[in-house]
Formats: C-alpha cells, sequence, structure tokens
C-alpha cells in the first residue's frame, strides 16, 4: 500500500476513533453510566455512572436487556478504538519521531516508536480482556440465576 493511501486509512481509524468515543461520551451520559459499573438484581438491569449525579454514582432505573448488553459491548469497545487512534497517531508522526530523534537521543525513533506500540498494544489488550472477562461473568451469573428461576 503506498503512502497516501495507508495515510488516508490512518486518518480514517482516527476519525471514527473519535466518532465512538464521542458517542460512548453521550450515550453513557444520556443513559446515566453504563453496565460494567451497574449491575443486575432479581432480573432487572441497571447502569451506574460515576460523577454525573454525585461523587460516589448512582444508579440508573432498571433498563432492558438489550440497553444493558450494549451499554457493556459498547464500553468494552472503547480500549480497542484508543489503541487504534493512538497507533495510528504515532504511524502518521512517526517521520516526524524519527527524524527528531536521530543519534543525540538515548533511544533512536524507530525503537521509540516500536516501543510506544508495544505498550499501547499490552494495555489496551489487557484492559479490553479484563473488560471481556467480567463481560463473560456477568453473562453467566446471570444465566445461573436465571436457571434457578425456571
Amino acid at each position: 500500500m503506498d503512502r497516501q493511501h495507508r495515510n488516508r486509512l490512518l486518518l480514517w481509524i482516527i476519525t471514527l476513533g473519535l466518532a465512538n468515543l464521542v458517542a460512548y461520551t453521550f450515550i453513557y451520559g444520556y443513559l446515566g453510566g453504563d453496565a460494567p459499573n451497574g449491575h443486575v438484581q432479581d432480573g432487572h438491569y441497571y447502569l451506574k455512572g460515576h460523577f454525573l449525579w454525585r461523587l460516589e454514582g448512582q444508579s440508573s432505573e432498571s433498563v432492558p436487556r438489550t440497553i444493558w448488553l450494549y451499554s457493556f459491548v459498547h464500553s468494552i469497545s472503547i480500549y480497542p478504538t484508543i489503541a487504534a487512534i493512538l497507533v495510528s497517531m504515532l504511524i502518521l508522526a512517526r517521520p516526524h519521531i524519527i527524524a527528531t530523534m536521530k543519534t543525540d537521543s538515548l533511544v533512536r525513533g524507530h525503537t521509540y516508536i516500536a516501543i510506544c506500540i508495544t505498550v499501547i498494544v499490552l494495555v489496551t489488550s489487557s484492559a479490553t480482556l479484563f473488560f471481556i472477562l467480567n463481560f463473560a461473568r456477568a453473562i453467566s451469573a446471570i444465566e445461573s440465576v436465571g436457571s434457578y428461576n425456571t
């Protein structure tokens, strides 16, 4: 892929990633929180938002299961979105970073970029995995409680 097409693709990734972050922020505010901070009790699904109403947060009124599931999945998407934006920006800035960090730096530009991308991928992958495991635990807890009630 030539540089012009690659750069367009990277700009689209950044634009779509920012759109996802903005959408998440507005939906979080509109719903009054998100599912990872919320809970399920007696077959009712609650979202919780920190700092929206008071410092310790407040649970929402009961929301439909589909909204709760959507909220959890959208929350999981935030960390890969952050990774995609940061890596895209590093790749776009790569020529400038390399030119700035030539010989007089402790670390050369190529190495610096590789270290940054590695850290970004490791941290965001860990956070994503953490949220996925929490989601799986929440779903299995809901299903196990539901099977006892039937």
